[in-house]
């Protein structure tokens, strides 16, 4: 494989979303919804449910705790149950239990992340969450102190797709927008989004779907695709020194 050239436009930093792109949150999440019922098979109203409670909150708005509470009450009421307070307090203490019990990483997360560090390049993230409960996560996952820069929704006062969190990103890194590269599960939000305030957007397609994605988004299914597709389509990423051998394999250093 050829060594990259050095252009003006090299990328420089990669900014990474959390949840359900280095985070298994999904698995967590039915994981706590388990421990509300006793199964997940109500998982999608679960999901919509989440959505009509969280849409704004993403922004910064709305108090963490009493949505989550709003939600789960809102969750019984779907299926004709009503809860008084002490109760639905005792359940969503058990929710929450179980759902930070089950926080993983997924296994390409660490050694995607080693190879990044190792090229030089600056980490960001950027995601959609509540701050306090974002923090939590990421330091109960081992990822708290890995990034240069974390940005959260509710501190920054815009969630994705808003180009202002994108904007943030590059102004704190002091990095031109072409000079950034953002990784997302969501294509919308993470990957469009970026496109669209001018940033390379990476699509995190992990359930391989065969969705299309729109011109300028790059489509990955395993975040161990993604040192390949920085290297060998992306301006000029340097290739670290000493690759970690898991994604070397990966990235065709070793073949």
């Amino acid at each position: 494989m050829a060594e990259p050239s050095r252009t003006t436009g090299q990328i420089k930093a990669v900014c990474l979303d959390i949840d359900d792109t280095l985070v298994d949150s999904e698995r967590a999440s039915r994981e706590g919804l388990r421990a509300l019922v006793g199964t997940d098979r109500a998982w999608q109203v679960w999901r919509r449910i989440t959505d009509e409670h969280f849409g704004d909150h993403a922004a910064g708005d709305g108090d963490f705790d009493a949505t989550s509470a709003a939600r789960t009450r809102a969750f019984f009421a779907a299926f004709g149950h009503e809860i008084d307070d002490a109760e639905l307090a005792r359940r969503e203490s058990d929710r929450m239990a179980a759902m930070r019990r089950a926080w993983r990483l997924f296994d390409d997360a660490l050694p995607c992340l080693d190879w990044l560090r190792a090229t030089g390049l600056r980490l960001v993230a950027i995601t959609n969450a509540p701050s306090a409960y974002q923090r939590r996560k990421m330091a109960d996952v081992g990822l708290a102190g890995t990034f240069d820069t974390v940005l959260l929704s509710e501190e920054v006062g815009a969630a994705k797709p808003d180009p202002r969190i994108f904007a943030a990103a590059c102004g704190g890194l002091g990095l031109r927008p072409e000079e950034v590269v953002h990784v997302g599960d969501r294509l919308d939000a993470d990957a469009v989004g970026a496109v669209r305030a001018g940033m390379h957007g990476v699509w995190l397609d992990r359930r391989d779907t065969g969705r299309a994605a729109p011109d300028g988004v790059r489509v990955i299914s395993s975040l161990f695709d993604l040192p390949e597709l920085l290297v060998c389509d992306l301006p000029a990423v340097p290739r670290p020194a000493a690759a970690p051998a898991v994604v070397g394999e990966v990235v065709g250093l070793s073949r």
